[in-house]
């Protein structure tokens, strides 16, 4: 339950960076942040795996480019939910949702599934080898 709350945090501030960076997406303050990634968690949850298989032939055509398309719609789906969360134009939310999934993928790439922050310790060995 702990990782949860922690990947929660995370996307909330893959969000806030995000509108701190890009002129299109504005968030009013955390706590839209906040459920603006709780929505954006249930929604990617709950609709992505259909909208991606319904959307598998034109996802196989364009190389799988189809589904920043996908995650653009989905992050204006959470906008018009969330009251203060804000994005202006489909570029945007493409853009937008490309920059919100690599800040989040890198903060989560230190947490563990416990929901620890995780890091690799390597020695060198008697043969110069890292272990």
């Amino acid at each position: 339950m702990n990782g949860i709350f922690i990947r929660w945090l995370i996307l909330t501030t893959a969000i806030i960076i995000t509108s701190y960076i890009m002129d299109g997406i504005h968030v009013s303050g955390f706590f839209s942040a906040f459920f603006a990634a709780a929505i954006l968690g249930i929604l990617n949850a709950v609709f992505r795996p259909i909208l991606l298989i319904l959307t598998l032939p034109i996802n196989v055509l364009t190389l799988g480019f189809f589904t920043f398309v996908i995650n653009a719609i989905l992050l204006m789906m959470a906008s018009g939910v969330i009251p203060g969360f804000d994005i202006y134009g489909f570029w945007s939310a493409v853009f937008g949702s490309l920059l919100i999934s690599l800040v989040s993928w890198l903060l989560t790439s230190f947490i563990s599934d416990r929901g620890n922050v995780d890091y690799i310790d390597l020695k060198k060995g008697d043969d110069n080898r890292w272990e």
